[in-house]
């Protein structure tokens, strides 16, 4: 088969589409045919020789894909040859095969066709584990979004509407902040010219989602409600800070840093079937949807990795294989 290949660490022109070894389904496992995969922040850090795949996965970059599955391993039930699906993977997804433990795999939704269900199981999975799952959000509650018009804050922002939280979220120009808004966003901070711990006033957020990093440590910190929980799932703006331990102890506030890519099997499986019982319902309801900036071929994988770098795009960048 062929895939997207990183010889050496470099920028986007060291992608390279090489013909590598077919993927064999191991014990709870099935091969997916891909269809389309999806361009994340990590694939970049990876190219860069930041990132490394957890040992025993796929070198490939690409963490999540759709297709149809190709093959199906020793010991899985449930699933059959041809069966249209989508998966979260640690690796691998810019090729034309993957293997992918089964508990990782989701139906396509409903109304959805299988292109678009690339740009789905990173961001639910990343979204519900956090928000949801560590954080607990509530109804009521005041949700701080950073990056609001990237895939993770698209579908953010329309999760933490649909369960009845108020959804503030910052993003850097008046194209983006007014996708954030027709996405549900209650508030819309350009955050080049507006400081967001003012513009959410004295009561503050209960629960922030931090792309950003050690850059906005602090901030986060001042813009924290009481008993607030600040989540940061990424290091955009570095990875060192200092923390005010006193101005965490007044509030009873928590901080929590949390990746996904490494987490066990197990333990993304959990993850997985959380997300098809709780998210999965919205999105064929139509409360919820993907948001696809473009699609391009897989064979244009290093445009796509300039185009998100750039942060010019508003949603996912897929890659049609």
């Amino acid at each position: 088969m062929y895939a997207i290949t990183i010889p050496q660490p470099g920028g986007p022109e060291t992608l390279t589409w090489a013909e590598v070894p077919d993927p064999v389904a191991g014990d709870g496992e099935v091969v997916i045919e891909v269809v389309a995969t999806a361009v994340n922040r990590a694939d970049l850090l990876q190219r860069q020789g930041f990132y490394d795949p957890p040992p025993g996965t796929s070198r490939y970059p690409g963490l999540e894909c759709s297709g149809r599955i190709a093959e199906v391993g020793p010991g899985v039930t449930g699933w059959s040859v041809g069966d249209e699906v989508c998966a979260l993977l640690a690796g691998g997804g810019y090729a034309r095969r993957v293997a992918v433990p089964v508990g990782q795999l989701l139906p396509v939704p409903k109304g959805i066709d299988l292109v678009t269900a690339a740009a789905l199981p990173e961001v639910t999975a990343t979204v519900w584990s956090n928000v949801f799952q560590l954080a607990h959000v509530r109804p009521g509650e005041t949700l701080l979004v950073h990056g609001g018009s990237s895939g993770i804050g698209t579908m953010a922002i329309q999760l933490g509407r649909a369960v009845g939280a108020k959804v503030v979220t910052t993003a850097g120009s008046a194209r983006k902040l007014s996708a954030c808004l027709e996405l549900g966003a209650d508030v819309a901070i350009n955050y080049r010219e507006r400081d967001f711990v003012a513009e959410l006033g004295p009561r503050g957020a209960d629960v922030i989602l931090d792309v950003v990093g050690a850059k906005y440590l602090a901030r986060n910190v001042d813009a924290l409600a009481v008993n607030g929980r600040l989540v940061v799932i990424g290091l955009q703006g570095g990875v060192k800070a200092e923390l005010n331990l006193g101005k965490l102890i007044a509030k009873r506030a928590t901080v929590a840093a949390t990746t996904l890519r490494t987490r066990p099997a197990e333990e993304k499986a959990g993850i997985v079937a959380a997300v098809r019982d709780h998210v999965w319902p919205l999105i064929e309801a139509g409360v919820v949807r993907p948001v696809v900036d473009r699609v391009l071929p897989l064979t244009e994988a290093a445009d796509a990795h300039r185009l998100m770098e750039s942060s010019e795009h508003i949603g996912k960048i897929l890659l049609r294989v």
